[in-house]
């Protein structure tokens, strides 16, 4: 074709490439959201970026924790169609295609990061968004110098070199490979699209298949298939908040909305992964037993003062424990001396409580509701009393049990029945290790568990069996943490973070001062009293585990990468200290690895369990409640 006067043969060049399939017509139709899985690449990269006002910011900070965020790699003065200007194209047209679907437009953020430090800084980059921005939730940032990209560009494998003309001279221009990411809220990579790939409604309905968000397009509203827990998270998100430009990410209560699931079926039909679920023969599991057990559950009014229920330890969406406290909080605030254990695949437990006190589920609901700070209910009697006086329980029982009412065996079946019902598996590991499907599991999580089952020794207490896997022997060992613990081995000076991005180091002696001492705790010496099983601690199964913190019997490890580090040093040496536990000599790279492996347990159906919970009634006391005219009169 004829060019118009005066026009450069740089833009004649421009005019003969081949253009990206987004500027013509796509080579291929989206797949509906929900009918494909997307395989968990590993985990996303952080890094100190600055944003388009200059301020330092983790790069994971700007991920968020409920959203899923399309990375991009770029530099402001790029000319290649193809290239960086063909990335901005399609994430801005994501954009706008955002205006009809708010749902997703709440859920997705893209970053796009420069690898020009030294021309592309905080002020250019603010430009360079200024047409963007105003149409979504983009964020343009860059670094204080190459140094500070290199190892990030590295993680992602990013290869970027800047030209050279034929003089041996840098020229403003950079050759690299065009590369967008999808990350999900867990951190973890789900996609990488090259320019063939690289079309709005692929990233958009990609996007919907990791959120489990229904596609639009479809008459049936079908949801997507997804390993990743995104309704499970802390009420309020403390994830970098060491750094100075920390925001809360609290979640507002309003938001939870949620969807009454068919727990019997998931539990007739456990998950891949799973063997299939215990039932006490004098306790089947039926529908009627499950649905009074979810009630008792969530039901504030079995606590002694009607405030306090068994979910407000056991928080569903923090895995079923409590991610914000080491230890518990019981009732009106007393502390509780060990940390909330997950009722995930509970239903498989032999031995329950950190201590292994109690065998049965049954048996084991009654603890709680007894204890002075927890639900703090003065008598067996008191419970069942409340129960038979309110009405939400009228027939209940006697429609679940046959005839007969409120009991103490009656009670403790039905919240076993529920608790039996919260089996989570068909996680990516299991649909590679047992359903045989060899994309499902990334190469780092395969590494992981060859470190898992090997090198590293996990296994050895986190059972893996040839057709399921439960990830616990059901025992008890004394790793080290209890007796550290009881001894006081602690070092002179703590550091506190005071404020986001402010730490000092206090003396232990002030902190001793102002603090309760920790009760004393020595594990299943408690209950058997013979001196050999002193610190001695049931092992949790490893399932969910990436949902679960804190960790150990006392909350005292806020990470699994301290987890591991912990195991790695051999644990803490005592005279009675498992043989098993053995320093490792783990390598970086190889406790990454292992990271990969754990977030690699988080079963599918996790949302659907969390979403129950969200539609379950919490008892709220009315005027019919037994304890309503105690209640106004206090209140008057």
């Amino acid at each position: 074709m004829a060019h118009a006067a005066g026009e450069t043969d740089e833009h004649k060049d421009t005019q003969k490439q081949v253009l990206a399939p987004f500027y013509t017509s796509s080579q291929f139709d989206a797949p509906p959201a929900g009918s494909y899985a997307l395989p968990d690449l590993g985990p996303a990269a952080d890094g100190e970026v600055l944003d388009a006002r200059g301020r330092p910011q983790r790069l994971h900070a700007l991920f968020g924790d409920d959203k899923v965020v399309l990375l991009s790699f770029i530099y402001s003065t790029c000319s290649d169609i193809n290239g960086c200007p063909l990335a901005t194209a399609v994430l801005y047209r994501v954009i706008q295609k955002l205006r009809d679907d708010p749902q997703l437009g709440e859920r997705l953020r893209i970053v796009s990061l420069s690898f020009d430090p030294t021309y592309d800084t905080p002020d250019v980059m603010g430009l360079y968004g200024s047409g963007f921005q105003a149409e979504g939730d983009w964020r343009f940032l860059t670094t204080k110098s190459q140094q500070q990209l290199q190892p990030i560009l590295e993680r992602y494998g990013q290869s970027v070199i800047r030209d050279i003309d034929d003089k041996g001279e840098p020229m403003p221009s950079f050759s690299h490979i065009l590369r967008v990411f999808l990350i999900d809220p867990e951190k973890r990579i789900r996609n990488i699209y090259s320019v063939s790939f690289l079309n709005p409604d692929l990233l958009i309905n990609d996007a919907k298949t990791v959120l489990n968000l229904p596609d639009s397009s479809r008459a049936d509203g079908r949801m997507a298939h997804n390993s990743v827990a995104t309704l499970s998270k802390p009420g309020d998100d403390k994830r970098g908040y060491e750094t100075a430009d920390y925001e809360t990410a609290s979640h507002d209560l309003v938001q939870r909305r949620g969807q009454q699931a068919d727990l019997f079926e998931l539990a007739s039909n456990p998950p891949l992964g799973l063997p299939a679920v215990p039932q006490p023969a004098d306790n089947p599991l039926t529908r009627e037993r499950i649905q009074l057990g979810r009630r008792l559950f969530f039901d504030r009014r079995l606590s002694l003062n009607d405030t306090f229920s068994c979910a407000m330890c056991h928080v569903p969406e923090q895995g079923f424990t409590s991610n914000e406290l080491a230890t518990a909080v019981g009732f009106e605030g007393r502390s509780v001396r060990r940390n909330t254990p997950t009722l995930y695949n509970s239903a498989y437990l032999t031995k329950l409580f950190h201590d292994g006190r109690e065998t049965t589920l049954e048996q084991q609901v009654w603890s709680p509701l007894l204890a002075h700070n927890e639900m703090a209910n003065p008598s067996i009697g008191a419970v069942i009393e409340k129960i038979r006086r309110t009405p939400d329980y009228a027939g209940l029982f006697e429609a679940a049990f046959d005839g007969k009412g409120p009991s103490m065996e009656t009670v403790g079946m039905a919240l076993a029945a529920y608790e039996r019902t919260l089996v989570s598996a068909n996680s990516a590991f299991d649909r590679w290790h047992f359903g045989g499907d060899l994309g499902a599991l990334n190469p780092a999580a395969k590494r992981g568990f060859a470190l898992f089952t090997g090198k590293a020794g996990c296994a050895s207490c986190h059972s893996v069996q040839s057709e399921h896997a439960l990830f616990t022997d059901n025992a008890l060992h004394n790793t080290g943490v209890g007796y550290r613990e009881s001894m006081g081995i602690r070092s002179e000076k703590q550091r506190v973070l005071v404020a986001p991005g402010v730490e000092i180091e206090v003396d232990r002696d002030i902190i001793d001062q102002v603090s309760e001492p920790a009760p004393a705790d020595v594990g299943l010496y408690e209950v058997t009293q013979n001196p050999h099983d002193r610190w001695k601690y049931r092992t949790p199964s490893l399932r969910n585990v990436a949902l679960t913190a804190p960790y150990m019997h006392n909350g005292s490890m806020s990470s699994l990468r301290e987890v591991i580090a912990f195991y790695n040093d051999g644990g803490v040496e005592n005279e009675l200290l498992d043989p098993r536990i053995r320093p490792l000599g783990l390598a970086d790279e190889e406790i990454d690895d292992l990271l990969a492996f754990l977030h690699s347990l988080t079963g599918d159906s996790v949302d659907t369990i969390v979403s129950d919970a969200f539609a379950a009634p919490v008892g709220d006391i009315t005027k019919n409640d037994p304890h309503w005219a105690h209640k106004k009169l206090a209140d008057d």
